[in-house]
């Protein structure tokens, strides 16, 4: 299924295939056929009718036709279930009437749509996998490559004091790292099977009920709660608040790179390739498009979550309206977290970065960026006080001159009566000013491998 125009900057091909009508059909099917076996397997129901039930229960069966009459339907019923277990129905019922009477059989509309959602969340998982992955990589690799690549700070968005790019790097990747950990949990605590009957007790199953769960999140390869979640949203609610987390700690290396990639920056690049980045009548542009689609989806999320934890409010054993709001919330949070996961996997994947210009940005500013470091040798011989407002007339001499900050502070004798040449002419060179930057771009680096190699063990 190919993207649709108006989805073409929200998600991505495969991620809207998982939504498409096919697929979510089919994991509602996957559910019947599943229960179907499972009550087979604890003596429900007749084999017979298991086999009759899982041989209809196939997508393919239903043209464009009678997806449009079952989406039209599951407006009027409130729920896709109704619709599908009549159908469904009626399918097992051409092939094998005695079986049709056990289609659904103890369940209740909301386990079919609750159980099909958690099964796209678990294929999502499987698509977010492989690009968090290649950020990572991406990340540990430009933070050992530029351990030593020093480049300005920017506070405020103006020059500061300078810092690696090793160091930056370090920052993105130990953010997406523990963002990442915590979807991994989020996932592994939310898909579960739901199962729960008319009122959350399976008492049409009679003592059998929790058997049959088991067996049904067996068959379905998903976790069986301590009990059904009918209106109970936590689980979903966790995973989806992580997915914004995620797309916001992703947003805020968008956002820097989008920043170093400015004209009169000029620092980084995501990489470039025909009909990307380009611009319609400005043929000289190089535009931050991976930046630009993470950045969209940032903006996105937090509200898509804010709508699902609304939904949370619902009402004793069955909600009305929030539970009909869900899924759409649903499926938007996570094709956007897909978009953002795999276009910052491939900026990453190619992006360049300029020492070079990375140190002229730095010489521009005469070594003004230095004044703290100053501050810090005069303020001990003159008192803080002195010190700052001798600086902030080196300073404006510097700036309105045009000239090094060192050489202005080199022809104040107060400076000179306490700081000797060799230490001035070392004032501005930034491998001198790093403080534990490296220290914590390996800090960052390690605990990032440690959390690996113990997941590895587990």
């Amino acid at each position: 299924m190919s993207v649709r125009l108006i989805e073409g900057l929200a998600t991505t091909g495969p991620i809207a295939e998982l939504f498409s009508d096919l697929s979510v059909l089919q994991a509602m099917l996957d559910f019947e056929a599943a229960l179907a076996r499972a009550e087979a397997h604890e003596g429900i129901i007749p084999p017979a009718a298991a086999d009759a039930i899982a041989t209809a229960a196939k997508a393919d069966r239903f043209d464009a036709t009678a997806l449009a009459e079952l989406a039209h339907a599951t407006l009027r019923a409130g729920t896709p279930g109704i619709p599908l277990v009549k159908i469904l129905t009626e399918h097992v019922r051409t092939g094998n009437p005695a079986a049709a009477g056990f289609v659904h059989w103890g369940a209740t509309s909301q386990d079919v749509a609750d159980t099909a959602l958690v099964l796209l969340l678990k294929r999502a998982q499987s698509m977010l996998e492989p690009d968090l992955a290649r950020i990572e990589d991406a990340l540990r690799s430009l933070a050992k490559q530029h351990q030593g690549t020093v480049m300005l700070s920017r506070t405020l968005l103006q020059p500061g004091p300078p810092i690696t790019f090793g160091l930056k790097a370090a920052g993105w990747l130990g953010a997406v790292h523990r963002t990442h950990r915590r979807l991994t949990v989020s996932f592994a605590d939310a898909l579960i099977v739901q199962f729960g009957g008319a009122s959350g007790t399976l008492a049409a199953l009679g003592q059998h009920g929790p058997a049959v769960g088991k067996a049904l999140a067996k068959e379905l390869g998903l976790k069986y709660p301590e009990a059904p979640w009918h209106t109970h949203r936590d689980r979903l609610a966790g995973l989806l608040c992580d997915c914004g987390v995620l797309t916001g700690a992703l947003g805020k290396m968008a956002h820097d790179i989008t920043l170093l990639m400015q004209g009169e920056v000029a620092e980084a690049a995501e990489p470039s390739a025909p009909g990307r980045g380009g611009s319609s009548t400005m043929p000289h542009k190089r535009n931050p498009i991976g930046c630009s689609l993470t950045l969209a989806a940032a903006h996105r999320v937090p509200g898509l979550v804010a709508t699902f934890l609304s939904t949370m409010v619902q009402e004793h054993e069955r909600g009305a309206g929030s539970w009909q709001a869900e899924w759409p919330t649903v499926a938007a949070i996570i094709q956007a977290t897909g978009l953002a996961v795999a276009a910052m996997a491939e900026a990453l994947e190619g992006l360049t970065v300029d020492p070079a210009q990375m140190r002229a940005n730095m010489d521009a500013t005469h070594g003004v960026i230095f004044a703290e470091r100053a501050m810090m040798l005069l303020a001990p011989g003159l008192g803080r006080d002195v010190a700052h407002k001798l600086l902030q007339e080196a300073l404006r001499q510097s700036t309105a001159d045009g000239r090094r900050l060192v050489d202005v502070l080199g022809e104040m004798p107060e400076v000179m009566r306490l700081l000797d040449r060799a230490t001035l002419e070392k004032l501005d060179v930034p491998q001198e000013y790093l403080g534990s930057a490296d220290t914590f771009r390996i800090r960052l680096l390690s605990s990032v491998e440690q959390h690996n190699s113990r997941d590895e063990k587990e």
